[in-house]
């Protein structure tokens, strides 16, 4: 009889440890499914921008005209776009010890892709040996990182930078702000604001998610070679001033 009871009390304690396995199972696939559907989240409202060229009755008005992006113009800025292979596919606003890259690219009609792409960009980086902290700033969610770089010397050093994204309709802009503005977040509201004023021009054509939305040159530009020093004269004060050409984008991912 007691030998009995010893069974069937094994028999339950087995039965108990499969349900747990199951249960643990189960939440750790809800858990995967939970994380999936955060990063494909619908676009959420952009009441203070970026824009969509569909939102602004005028584009063009006190911004600079780069096809894909209507790029805000400020006073003391420099004006960079940056190439891969023969197409523009970002620009850079340069400000007094601060710049914020400008990036537009393709993605679903009802569906975000910030969360996903920041899970990647922080994959990359932390396999590179950098550390990255995801924090809700003034632009939502955002990664504040540390980049590993090769310093001039051939010693290894961290860059700190902040990469802030917003999903817009059929489109995302990613900026990447470097310098004091991201060193002392506190110090980049003018580099937010310019992101915030942003215009994208997605257009109608097909295009695959994360194909990036080609930029051009304005009418007026002309371009000045990296590294050539450029006269006061040729800062963007309102109107348009020169170009210059940065170097070719590299991507985390």
């Amino acid at each position: 009889m007691f030998g009995r009871r010893k069974k069937k009390g094994a028999a339950e304690d087995a039965a108990g440890e499969a349900e747990q396995v199951v249960d643990s199972v189960d939440t750790e696939a809800d858990e995967e499914e939970a994380e999936r559907e955060r990063v494909r989240l619908e676009p959420e409202p952009r009441p203070d921008g970026p824009w969509d060229s569909s939102e602004v009755r005028d584009p063009a008005e006190g911004r600079v005209d780069l096809g894909g992006l209507f790029v805000p113009g400020v006073d003391g800025m420099e004006l960079r776009v940056e190439v891969a292979g023969d197409a523009i596919v970002a620009a850079t606003v340069v400000l007094r010890d601060s710049a914020v890259q400008l990036q537009a690219f393709a993605a679903p009609k009802r569906e975000g892709i910030w969360g996903e792409v920041r899970e990647e960009i922080a994959g990359g980086i932390t396999q590179q040996g950098g550390i990255v902290d995801e924090v809700e700033g003034p632009l939502g969610w955002e990664l504040r990182a540390q980049v590993p770089v090769q310093l001039p010397d051939g010693t290894g050093g961290f860059q700190v930078v902040r990469f802030i994204g917003v999903d817009g309709p059929r489109w995302f802009l990613r900026g990447v702000i470097s310098g004091q503005g991201a060193v002392q977040p506190q110090a980049a509201g003018v580099l937010e604001q310019i992101f915030r004023d942003t215009v994208v021009v997605r257009g109608e054509g097909p295009m695959a998610p994360r194909d990036p939305i080609v930029l051009k040159l304005p009418n007026d530009a002309q371009m000045v070679p990296e590294g050539v020093q450029q006269e006061e004269g040729s800062r963007f004060s309102g109107g348009m001033g020169q170009l210059q050409r940065g170097p070719e984008i590299t991507e985390v991912r």
